[in-house]
């Protein structure tokens, strides 16, 4: 049951066919094997546009199509893109004289924020400059990296985002035991860090606070959706091959694709319109809803959108595709390890409380 191939689009009306012509293949040719994923990503970092720069729908777009032709492609590339903006967006915040390291050139980047019991990574300056001691929880493909963001403690008492190389000798990436079933090829592991040389990035607090974190945030949203497209493909090229057999699809199949077509339209038209007010500068100024509740909204939104298709996809073909067909159970394991990115319940609590405070737009 292969995907349909094709680009996901948010607005098929006024979208430039072009980019996606080799994209695809590109992607398929690739998928599975890391090193040829990551060069995929360094290419993109320099080609493809940073989000706020007015061509926000055609980067999540692009990350779409990926993760719809393979799920862990996707959460290759979008950490590396990520990384290029955070630096381009570091560097509008350097000192006169000084410049921000270049994520556009030949390295793999990541971007590892995340925080976890017992792990703890802190940042101390002196005459010399910065460096980093500590270990990093759930650092995706540390090993086979070259550079990353990496958020620490300051000395302040807050948080602050730095420019690493993983290639000092001060680093050691543990080799994870990743038992999970979906995104094999990216394990995520605990990275340790003894006095590692480190360039700040845009101060304390910088990283959460601007608007691209929440942009970043519903880019990865973004790939969840594209990674949806490939299941609702699956689903419907299945039911076609059905029909080409004599098996016309009953009610409840023609019912459930109903609801995945409404379900991913909703979805990818939410994501054009945000999109649309990144770019014009309307997203979070009217005063009503911050740009972080909007990505809130964004990524709950299109969490539930996954959680649904994956839902009906996986009801109604039932366990044959599972057990028989490599391609989809990949995918479907994949795209389900993916969307727990979105804490659920938690996530909404977090938007709750700021529509609570009034930060909301109704």
């Amino acid at each position: 049951m292969p995907a349909v191939p094709g680009p996901v689009l948010l607005n098929p009306a006024s979208s430039d066919p072009s980019p996606w012509i080799s994209l695809p293949d590109s992607v398929a040719a690739a998928a599975g094997d890391v090193p040829a994923l990551l060069a995929l990503a360094v290419e993109a970092g320099r080609t493809w546009p940073r989000p706020g720069e007015g061509r926000t729908a055609l980067l999540w777009e692009l990350l779409a199509s990926v993760a719809a032709t393979d799920v862990a492609a996707a959460r290759v590339l979008e950490p590396h893109l990520d990384a290029t903006a955070i630096l381009a967006q570091a560097a509008q915040a350097f000192p006169a004289g000084q410049s921000a390291p270049d994520g556009t050139g030949e390295a793999a980047w990541g971007v590892f924020a995340a925080e976890g019991p017992g792990a703890r990574l802190e940042a101390k300056a002196s005459a010399a400059g910065v460096t980093l001691s500590g270990s990093k929880p759930w650092c995706s493909l540390a090993g086979a990296l070259d550079c990353a963001v990496v958020t620490a403690h300051t000395d302040d008492g807050g948080r602050a985002a730095f420019a690493v190389s993983l290639r000092h000798s001060g680093v050691a990436c543990e080799d994870p035991e990743w038992i999970a079933r979906g995104l094999q090829e990216i394990p995520s592991g605990t990275v340790h860090f003894d006095q590692v040389p480190a360039i700040p990035l845009g101060g304390t607090g910088w990283y959460h606070s601007r608007p691209g974190f929440a942009w970043g945030g519903m880019g990865v949203a973004a790939c969840w959706l594209g990674g949806a497209v490939g299941v609702a493909r699956d689903f419907r090229s299945g039911l076609l091959a059905g029909a080409d057999a004599g098996r016309q699809p009953d009610q409840v199949a023609l019912a459930a694709l109903g609801e995945v077509d409404r379900t991913l339209t909703a979805a990818l038209q939410y994501l054009a319109r945000t999109a649309a007010g990144i770019d014009d500068g309307t997203l979070g100024s009217a005063g009503t809803h911050s740009t972080w509740s909007e990505a809130q909204r964004v990524r709950g939104t299109v969490a539930a959108a996954v959680e649904r298709v994956l839902s009906l996809v996986g009801s109604n073909l039932g366990p044959g595709p599972l057990a028989f067909d490599g391609p989809y159970a990949k995918r479907m394991a994949d795209l389900a390890l993916y969307v727990r990115q979105h804490h659920g319940a938690r996530d909404d609590a977090q938007l709750g409380r700021l529509a609570l405070k009034g930060d909301c737009p109704w």
